[in-house]
């Protein structure tokens, strides 16, 4: 078991959806953004065109100076597109997969269950599973991480997660994890016929179980034609099941106290 900090945490968190998968948060005096996309609407060539539908709802200079990038992996432009790719060159720390690091000069690459510190914050990378079973093959690797720090928040960024099993042995090696960053929206792009790739609402709704009391924030559930649920969906179902109350459901642009 890793030990957690004994300072009590203050348990809010400031964040600022840009949308997709792209959120800057305040966390121990840094700011972090997850997934950088920054480009306007446009189609995306390879293996399975992707389609982004809107553009960024904050310019990405009106973020100011971003300390650190957690990228979930670089191989998709849902999660990595264009004015992200530039962005990155312009981050101090900038950490993901070690494959993304072989791809991208200046990241650091992390394996599962390994820790680094950037300032006065712990950050592990943690394993995610983008589809089923043996989707790395297609999908690539992919990674989530955990912030620790003390007087903070423990805080989860799934990235592009769809097991739950994982989520728990995530959940029982970190608890109590007060903060979870879901990405969602049952991402399914049609490799894996009608396997999700990403978290839909009643797999995110099983995410949240296992993750105890914490609260929950949902991201990558717009912006995308491959995302086949939309964020009232997954609001419906947690309210369906009397979990409503744990989410935070940000708004583009807007920022969010999560608390």
């Amino acid at each position: 078991m890793t030990e957690t900090t004994t300072e009590t945490p203050t348990t809010t968190l400031s964040a600022l959806l840009v949308g997709g998968p792209t959120l800057q948060f305040d966390y121990a005096g840094l700011s972090f953004l997850t997934d950088p996309t920054f480009d306007e609407p446009q189609d995306y060539d390879g293996p399975v065109v992707l389609h982004k539908l809107t553009g960024p709802a904050v310019p990405v200079e009106a973020l100011g100076a971003v300390d650190v990038v957690l990228l979930s992996h670089d191989q998709h432009f849902d999660n990595l597109d264009h004015a992200g790719r530039a962005l990155l060159e312009r981050v101090p720390t900038v950490l993901s997969t070690p494959d993304a690091a072989g791809r991208i000069p200046g990241v650091v690459g992390l394996e599962p269950w390994q820790t680094t510190a950037v300032g006065a914050v712990e950050i592990t990378a943690v394993p995610a599973l983008h589809g089923p079973e043996g989707a790395e093959a297609l999908s690539g690797v992919v990674t989530g991480f955990v912030l620790r720090a003390a007087g903070e928040p423990t805080l989860y960024v799934s990235g592009d997660n769809a097991s739950v099993a994982l989520v728990r042995e995530i959940a029982a090696r970190f608890a109590p994890i007060d903060v979870a960053v879901l990405f969602v929206g049952a991402a399914n792009p049609g490799r894996f016929g009608d396997t999700d790739v990403t978290l839909n609402a009643h797999t995110a709704l099983q995410a949240a179980e296992a993750l105890g009391d914490a609260l929950i924030v949902p991201v990558h559930g717009e912006g995308w034609a491959h995302f086949s649920e939309t964020l009232e969906r997954l609001e419906r179902v947690f309210g369906y099941a009397g979990q409503g109350g744990r989410l935070r459901v940000p708004v583009r642009g807007e920022r969010l106290t999560v608390a």
